[in-house]
């Protein structure tokens, strides 16, 4: 609310929470109106009877169209990757709002980017200006290393190969390396099985998405105690039903060997550990 009323505009909501028609923006605009505002829902999901309007419709409107793309999806066919996967679904991209007639379009540094944690504006060279001159921009500037990382990763996307970008290195990963991986990881922890999970891009990206995924589980009495444990030693895990399970989509190949010390060190150091609300007593 703060920067929207340093920016001396007013923001006007536009038809109801689940349909949102032409006609709906064609009756809130005024002589006053400077700009049409699209958002796309990038960390929720809303199924159902729904409905938008394209970005090529509000621009019949006679008003500059800012699109809010979000997760930052540069384009949607993911030419980067040879061919879009599966799990992206509809997820809208940078390029083709841009195509459709968009004057400005904003996303998100990191998420589907695969980049450090910023906010990024293109579109119209006068309006992208605009909004540099502002006192505001000045505010949120980013920093040196910043820029320096945002353009290693355009780089990395010009040449025509984006899997070397983490996120789309662990995200392709073929289900197949990381069942095999499991196994071998099985059979040097004790306790351990294979198990089929499910990741998440997360970071407010692809809300109820998920991507098929496989790891190990190791049921033990006192999870929450392996879990400070592999804490610990930097290994982040989750519980489910009584079991400690690593993921292997975020997981380097070549930490494999690593994770399988830090679980069977993890759940030998949690047998000796009380549990939760334990007591113990000694001689008076």
């Amino acid at each position: 609310p703060e920067i929207m009323a340093e920016s001396g505009c007013r923001l006007v909501e536009v038809g109801t929470t689940n349909r949102t028609r032409l006609a709906d923006y064609r009756a809130q605009i005024r002589p006053e109106s400077a700009l049409v505002l699209k958002v796309h829902a990038s960390n929720y999901r809303m199924i159902g009877f729904t409905e938008s309007t394209p970005i090529g419709e509000l621009t019949s409107l006679g008003l500059p169209v800012m699109v809010d793309a979000g997760s930052g999806l540069l384009d949607e066919t993911t030419p980067w990757l040879g061919r879009r996967p599966a799990w992206l679904r509809d997820e809208p991209g940078v390029r083709q709002a841009l195509d459709a007639g968009a004057a400005l379009v904003t996303f998100s540094g990191d998420k589907l980017l695969g980049g450090p944690q910023a906010g990024v504006i293109v579109g119209q060279a006068e309006l992208v200006e605009r909004c540099a001159r502002h006192p505001l921009a000045r505010a949120v500037r980013a920093d040196k290393s910043t820029l320096a990382a945002l353009q290693e990763l355009a780089l990395t996307y010009l040449s025509g190969d984006a899997t070397e970008v983490p996120l789309w290195r662990m995200a392709t990963i073929p289900l197949t390396q990381l069942q095999e991986r499991a196994h071998a990881l099985a059979v040097d922890v004790p306790g351990a099985k294979v198990v089929d999970t499910e990741a998440v891009a997360g970071g407010g990206s692809l809300p109820g998405l998920t991507i098929p995924s496989a790891g190990v589980a190791v049921e033990v009495d006192r999870p929450d105690a392996v879990l400070d444990e592999l804490r610990a030693r930097d290994v982040i895990a989750r519980v489910a039903d009584d079991s400690v399970i690593c993921d292997l989509r975020t997981v380097n190949p070549d930490d494999d060997a690593r994770l399988a010390d830090a679980l069977r060190a993890a759940c030998a150091s949690a047998v000796g550990r009380p549990r939760t609300g334990d007591q113990t007593s000694g001689a008076p």
